[in-house]
């Protein structure tokens, strides 16, 4: 019995661990695209001054921006700094909830902050969990492994 209960517990704690590289690929993915049309105008993006301008910030704000989603996504992706990256991320989602989408509601289809939102969580919950056992992070210094 005690070997069945050992044997479950490392079959549970390897579905956490897919499931946390699941929503690592999930929402970095997503950042890199629209971290790579803000910060480069890949994709038919705006580019950093563009954005910028077209929501009334400062031109650094374009930049800071598209290098919080552009570095933000590489870290959560690989794994490395995780709790970092999904930190910026969650930052910048905050940001685009209170200052773009909360005006519009809740539906997406209308601009509204549900998709935020949801990555806000996304973030949430990596920071909290960190990145899992398929990570690049146990190649850091054992200092950075928690971050």
């Amino acid at each position: 019995m005690t070997e069945d209960l050992k044997s479950n517990d490392r079959s549970n704690l390897t579905c956490v661990d897919g499931a946390l590289l699941s929503l690592r690929i999930a929402s970095s993915l997503a950042f890199l695209y629209h971290g790579g049309a803000i910060l480069f105008g890949l994709f038919g993006g705006p580019g950093p001054r563009r954005f910028a301008l077209d929501h009334g910030y400062p031109v650094v704000l374009g930049y800071l921006v598209g290098l919080a989603q552009v570095a933000g996504a590489i870290a959560v992706l690989t794994g490395i700094l995780t709790r970092v990256g999904a930190a910026a991320l969650g930052m910048v989602m905050l940001g685009a909830i209170f200052l773009v989408h909360l005006p519009n509601g809740f539906d997406v289809s209308n601009g509204g902050m549900e998709y935020a939102l949801t990555q806000l969580l996304v973030a949430l919950a990596l920071i909290l969990a960190g990145p899992g056992a398929y990570s690049l992070a146990p190649r850091l210094p054992a200092a950075l492994r928690k971050l």
